[in-house]
């Protein structure tokens, strides 16, 4: 959460001057080389051997969505404020909610209704002009 709230504040400084779409590239380029590493030295490397078909597929596809995910959120993020464009982005949980009932079919309890219907209503009001 703390790493997460710092990277958009973190973003918007380094965007100072750049396109969003160039300070994406560059931020691209860290988080690749960092997840890399990170798997060089934590996966063993016969997990390689258990890769499927479908785990490359549905990970692209995840992969796309991701970056187009980061595409927008970088263009909002060079023209907007963080902390209404961070707010937005976090919105996703509503749909992940949403996604994960009927494609996971993950069972959702009042809870999570309750405080996504609470997380749709702060993003409401704060992204209201």
């Amino acid at each position: 959460m703390v790493f997460a709230g710092l990277t958009s504040v973190i973003a918007k400084m380094g965007l100072s001057g750049i396109s969003g779409e160039l300070g994406l590239a560059i931020r691209t380029c860290f988080v690749f080389a960092i997840v890399l590493g990170f798997a060089f030295v934590v996966v063993p490397a016969q997990q390689l051997a258990t890769v499927t078909r479908d785990n490359l597929f549905w990970l692209g596809v995840s992969g796309v969505t991701t970056s187009l995910s980061w595409i927008f959120y970088y263009k909002a993020l060079k023209d907007g404020q963080v902390s209404t464009i961070a707010l937005i982005d976090k919105g996703s949980m509503v749909i992940a909610v949403v996604c994960a009932y009927f494609i996971l079919k993950e069972q959702i309890t009042w809870r999570t209704i309750l405080g996504g219907s609470l997380m749709l209503s702060g993003l409401l009001v704060i992204a209201k002009r």
